[in-house]
C-alpha cells in the first residue's frame, strides 16, 4: 500500500497542479490518479472505440491531455466524471475524424458463420455496440458498463436524465434488433 491511497481525489489533483510541491510528490499524485482510474477509462474507451490499438491512443491521449490542462485554480469535485468527460472528448473527435462504417447485411452475414461461444457473444456485443449512433453507445456504456447513474451521465455529457435515459433505452432497443437473428439463429440450431 503506498501512502497516497488514502488521499482524496480533490487532494492528489492539488498536489498534481500545486507548484509548491516538490517534482516528485506532483508525480506521484498524477501516478496514484493513473492507477485509481486508468482501468475504468480504458475500458471506457475500448467500448466506445471498438478497436484495441484506436483505444488505447485515445486512452493514452485523455491522460495527456489531463495533465497538460491541470490547473492550479481549478478545485476538482469530482476527478472521475472529468477524466472520463476527457475520455468522451477523445474518442468523439476521433470518430468524427474517421467514419468508418460496417453495414448491417455485412455485420450479419459475418456473425451467422462463425460459431457461438460466449468469447463469440462478447465479440458479438461489441460489434453491435458500433453499429448504434455513438450518442445512445455512450449512454448505455456508461450506464451499463460504468455504472454511472443517468443523472451523473447528464452532468458530464451537458444533458439532462431523461435524455440519458432515453438514449440508454434507445441503445437497448437497436442492440435487441441488431442482435435478433443470431438468437434467432442459434435456437433454430438446437
Amino acid at each position: 500500500m503506498n501512502n497516497l491511497e488514502a488521499v482524496s481525489d480533490a487532494e492528489l489533483y492539488r498536489r498534481m497542479c500545486d507548484g509548491d510541491f516538490p517534482k516528485h510528490e506532483r508525480d506521484a499524485a498524477f501516478t496514484e490518479i493513473y492507477r485509481r482510474y486508468s482501468p475504468r477509462l480504458y475500458a471506457y474507451c475500448r467500448r466506445i472505440m471498438g478497436d484495441d490499438a484506436a483505444a488505447h491512443d485515445a486512452f493514452q491521449e485523455t491522460f495527456v491531455r489531463f495533465f497538460t490542462a491541470a490547473d492550479r485554480d481549478r478545485t476538482m469535485t469530482n476527478l472521475p466524471a472529468y477524466l472520463l468527460r476527457i475520455a468522451r472528448n477523445v474518442c468523439l473527435n476521433t470518430k468524427r475524424s474517421s467514419h468508418p462504417t460496417v453495414e448491417l447485411e455485412d455485420f450479419h452475414m459475418v456473425t451467422r458463420s462463425s460459431p457461438y461461444e460466449n468469447d463469440e457473444l462478447a465479440e458479438l456485443l461489441a460489434h453491435a455496440l458500433q453499429l448504434l449512433p455513438v450518442e445512445y453507445r455512450e449512454a448505455f456504456v456508461l450506464h451499463e458498463y460504468q455504472g454511472f447513474s443517468y443523472a451523473e451521465i447528464g452532468e458530464m455529457i451537458g444533458v439532462s436524465a431523461d435524455v440519458v435515459k432515453v438514449r440508454a433505452f434507445r441503445a437497448r432497443q437497436k442492440l435487441r434488433a441488431i442482435l435478433a437473428p443470431y438468437f434467432f439463429d442459434r435456437t433454430e440450431e438446437s
